[in-house]
């Protein structure tokens, strides 16, 4: 079976929808919170009746009028589904438009895949509003089917019960970028039918993948669980006829992507969440599969942190470099499955991790799980105190004391600025060099 394609994923965080308020509030090791994403914004809506007869028609599409919300699947959180109506086949710019694409054997246009993953990103990037009324400048309509229309270059606005026209049924091991997964719901074509388009493997457990969509309020780009959020069993996986493999007609081609690393906060006691799972995996692949009793697992566990101790001690690091918690550069070596692979000889039982030993002076760096909301250890005790030392305790009303606080963040993030750090580097959480230019 060929390798897993991944596909970058940027977190659409400009959405002011119910869903991505809620997921940008929650720790991000929550029980409920694995893999967030980014949940559509769901819109109630249903579309006039209408007979078979005028779904064949090439009247102006049916205008969608509110209605209560239908019960969601219950293993489907709310908002998680399609609820967008789609417009009928038609040309070009719609019925005013050019002439309907003739009948008969469907004209399939040669593309390749890069092209339709750039043609994609285009209207992700220029954030197209859904309008199942509306067509663009291009001429494609701008709903979920003209989405991937447009996407495919094909000669007209399709639909979900005509896109299958101009592709040929492929498995789920067989999926590419620029396939789609399409569900169309004979009994009620205009309620529930949609289509996606597959940009790649976000997880080597092929659980999720990142899809392109025309969804309210405009094009996104998120990750996604396999099928879908909901009527996962009936999407289909679909291959345009005219797709080919080569390079883009500008010389670009598609982009090795790779799972990126996804913070600090996603790995230590308490996290449980698809990236522990799979830093174990690569962990076991790069010969630290001894310390792990069973198969790694989504549960943060002592195994999952002597296992990175042992690969960073493998890299020649020490101290608090090698402090069993995967950061960036931990997670780029084992992600681009560079760097050193543990040896058998490789010491990591960790027991000298806990009593973080001094070096020049500097305290040892206790990781970054002694600084998580509500942890209470002395090591919030001493970084206070430092702090406080330096002269960056002004946000203290009392103390420092054992319990990490807001005050003791944002006293943190203002020695953090004093540094010249900026963005994320000043983040109030203080890591290996926060801490080793704090007891400098």
């Amino acid at each position: 079976m060929d390798s897993p394609v991944f596909e970058e994923i940027d977190p659409a965080d400009d959405c002011g929808c119910p869903g991505c308020a809620h997921w940008r509030r929650v720790l991000p090791h929550s029980r409920t919170g694995r893999f967030p994403g980014h949940p559509a914004h769901r819109t109630a809506l249903v579309v006039a009746a209408v007979t078979s007869a005028v779904i064949a028609a090439p009247a102006a599409p049916a205008v969608a009028v509110p209605q209560a919300q239908q019960p969601a699947d219950p293993d489907v959180p709310a908002g998680d589904g399609p609820a967008t109506p789609q417009g009928r086949r038609a040309p070009l710019h719609g019925p005013g438009g050019q002439a309907a694409p003739p009948a008969g054997p469907a004209r399939v246009p040669a593309i390749t895949r890069a092209d339709i993953v750039e043609r994609a990103r285009n209207w992700v990037t220029r954030k197209v509003p859904y309008d199942v009324t509306s067509y663009g400048a291009d001429g494609y309509r701008q709903d979920c089917s003209g989405y991937v229309s447009m996407a495919w270059r094909l000669p007209g606005n399709e639909w979900t019960g005509s896109l299958g026209n101009y592709a040929e049924r492929i498995t789920k091991d067989e999926l590419q970028p620029g396939d789609i997964l399409l569900f169309h719901n004979a009994a009620d074509p205009y309620g529930g039918s949609h289509a996606v388009l597959f940009g790649g493997w976000a997880d080597t457990a092929r659980s999720r993948y990142v899809a392109y969509e025309q969804t309210a309020p405009h094009t996104l780009r998120r990750t996604t669980p396999y099928a879908y959020w909901s009527n996962s069993a009936r999407y289909v996986p679909y291959r345009y006829k005219g797709v080919s493999d080569g390079a883009a007609g500008a010389g670009a081609s598609l982009p090795a992507v790779r799972i990126p690393f996804p913070g600090a906060a996603y790995f230590g006691p308490g996290a449980e969440n698809e990236y522990v799972a799979e830093l174990g995996r690569m962990l076991v692949a790069r010969g630290a599969g001894r310390f792990y009793p069973a198969p790694p697992g989504p549960r943060w566990t002592d195994a999952d942190r002597r296992a990175t101790r042992a690969f960073q001690e493998a890299q020649g690091w020490r101290g608090a470099a090698a402090d069993g918690l995967p950061g960036p550069l931990t997670w780029e070596l084992l992600v681009a499955g560079e760097g050193r692979d543990v040896q058998s000889g490789d010491s990591a039982s960790g027991s000298s991790a806990s009593s973080a030993p001094s070096s020049h002076g500097v305290p040892g760096y206790p990781g970054r799980a002694s600084f998580r909301p509500g942890a209470v250890n002395d090591h919030v005790t001493r970084l206070g105190r430092q702090l406080v030392k330096k002269g960056f305790g002004r946000h203290y009303t009392k103390g420092p004391g054992p319990r990490w606080s807001e005050a003791d963040r944002r006293n943190v993030e203002a020695f953090q600025r004093a540094q010249g750090w900026r963005g994320g580097a000043a983040d109030g959480l203080p890591g290996p060099e926060t801490w080793r230019r704090l007891f400098a």
